[in-house]
């Protein structure tokens, strides 16, 4: 299994626009691979997520960004939340830019991040029904296990943002939930 030692540094305001665009290309890269421009998951503005969920995630309370890094270039990013109460924490977002998949660098990034919170109980994160590659890395590589599929027949258990935007127009509409249960 790869491993490159990765570092996760903070996401600075100089940064934050350059994120978002690397985070939304990450995600689109995967869609565009699965089903090409025919893709009806991608929203209006061309996007598989919006700009405003990814600010969304990056200035909810308890969250932590982080850009990870890799021989000194900017290879991704990781939006957390922390719950200091219950340790049950959240892995709002993980990616690497296209360029840098197969290298071993999401691995690493997901050791760092399991080494920045060692109090957490337990870590979930969802991806969409289409995307293999995510589905492997958690279930194969990092150790979630899958705990819901997210579709018509069965809706998430848990509380989603009220926001018309997340609830109705943006996304697939089937996802894989997951659950790392640390201790």
């Amino acid at each position: 299994m790869k491993n490159t030692k990765v570092t996760l540094v903070p996401l600075t305001v100089d940064d934050r626009e350059q994120f978002i665009i690397d985070n939304q290309w990450s995600f689109k890269h995967g869609a565009l691979l699965e089903f090409g421009q025919r893709d009806n998951h991608i929203d209006d503005d061309g996007e598989i997520i919006s700009r405003k969920t990814i600010e969304r995630c990056i200035d909810a309370p308890n969250s932590e960004t982080y850009r990870i890094v890799a021989h000194g270039k900017k290879v991704g990013g990781v939006i957390l939340k922390i719950n200091k109460e219950t340790h049950h924490n959240e892995l709002e977002i993980l990616f690497t830019l296209p360029d840098e998949h197969s290298k071993g660098i999401g691995y690493g990034a997901w050791q760092a991040v399991e080494k920045l919170h060692p109090e957490t109980v337990i870590w979930k994160t969802c991806t969409p029904y289409f995307d293999k590659r995510n589905i492997h890395f958690y279930v194969n590589k990092c150790g979630f296990k899958i705990d819901e599929f997210w579709c018509e027949y069965f809706a998430p258990t848990i509380d989603l943002p009220d926001d018309e935007e997340h609830n109705h127009n943006e996304g697939p509409d089937e996802m894989f939930h997951f659950v790392k249960v640390m201790k």
